[in-house]
């Protein structure tokens, strides 16, 4: 009995730590995507339509939890001082398959208005660079994008 109480315990802590290693996930993807979106100093709707497609594709939200991921990203990107707080996280949690899937993300983002700026590209490629990916991912995820 005590060793079923235990094992029950254990097994609600471990989903409890998914869930919260899924939601940092989410909430740092979120930021980086909107970080990419003002990236050239004009958020356009289309770039926010991606944004809300892209994390509802990859982490599977409904519409509930889309409108809480993004209301808490756009506050930490806001709040940011730096990219250091975001892909410190992603070195911590993300594999290196979630990583490039990022990258990924955050060219499609850049990419929606049909206009890459400048600006948008150091920002991923910094990104990449401190998430220590590849440059041959780097090229592959803007090929993808594409």
């Amino acid at each position: 009995m005590l060793i079923a109480k235990l094992k029950t315990l254990f097994r609600q802590a471990e989903d409890a730590q998914a869930q919260s290693h899924n939601r940092a996930l989410e909430l740092t993807c979120a930021a980086l995507m909107f970080e990419v979106a003002r990236a050239d100093f004009a958020v356009e709707a289309t770039e926010l339509d991606t944004v809300n497609a892209l994390l509802t594709e990859q982490f599977d939200l409904a519409p509930e939890e889309l409108l809480s991921v993004t209301e808490q990203a756009a506050q930490q990107a806001d709040a940011a001082t730096c990219l250091y707080e975001f892909t410190r996280t992603l070195n911590e949690l993300a594999s290196a398959e979630e990583k490039r899937a990022l990258l990924a993300m955050m060219w499609r983002v850049a990419m929606a208005d049909d206009v890459l700026s400048r600006y948008e590209e150091h920002l991923i490629r910094k990104v990449a660079d401190l998430l220590y990916v590849p440059h041959s991912d780097f090229m592959a995820a803007k090929q993808q994008a594409l």
